[in-house]
């Protein structure tokens, strides 16, 4: 059986909803951070790059949300939840399971400036980081005027990968040019799965007795 190693307000819930999207049966293993807030040892220790998520199958030890998705949808679920090679929208399902690290760095990126003085250097920093986030949201915003999911007509593990960075990071709240955005992550707020999936180990889930 799979185990998810859940890091509490991270990343590793979007695998806790693909097992529950594909009603395939995992274990749970939940790490509390520490008081620092960050990843304690035990999960650190899971995998090199010392990141979350991180799965375990068998003997494999696997990190990376997007590495581990296609891993499950393939070797468990025959390829369920993906796109291939030969249909018309895998060029817009690669896009869009990897959107996911474009906007994360943008958080990172805004995180590391609000900590120095202000200067021309950083308002000019600031400039391009604006500049690349509207560009982000407006491509977003045209792709689901046009479809009812990121990879077109189809719930893909694309969605997945991206809702993340839409209702857990800042860069998109409160904006008011993106109806289109904002009505796919209510839409997708409503899928029994992710409603699950969330309970059990979304931002605000509680964390079982022991863990």
């Amino acid at each position: 059986m799979l185990v998810i190693h859940h890091l509490g307000v991270s990343q590793s819930d979007r695998v806790v909803w693909l097992m529950e999207e594909l009603g395939l049966p995992y274990k749970l293993v939940w790490h509390r951070r520490g008081a620092d807030n960050l990843m304690p040892p035990s999960y650190v220790a899971l995998h090199p790059a010392a990141t979350a998520p991180v799965v375990e199958d068998g003997d494999k030890v696997m990190s990376e949300s997007a590495a581990i998705l296609e891993y499950i949808c393939h070797k468990y679920a025959g390829g369920k939840l993906t796109v291939r090679p030969d249909q018309p929208n895998y060029f817009d399902y690669v896009y869009w399971m990897h959107f996911n690290n474009n906007t994360l760095g943008l958080f990172f990126a805004r995180l590391a400036l609000s900590t120095q003085e202000p200067n021309a250097n950083t308002e000019r920093m600031a400039g391009l980081l604006k500049r690349r986030e509207d560009g982000y949201a407006r491509f977003m915003e045209q792709t689901l005027s046009a479809s009812p999911y990121l990879a077109g007509s189809d719930f893909t593990c694309a969605d997945i990968m991206s809702n993340f960075n839409l209702v857990s990071l800042p860069s998109f709240s409160g904006r008011t040019d993106i109806p289109h955005v904002k009505a796919y992550v209510e839409r997708i707020a409503t899928r029994p799965a992710y409603i699950k999936a969330m309970k059990i180990a979304g931002p605000t889930a509680t964390p079982p007795e022991g863990a």
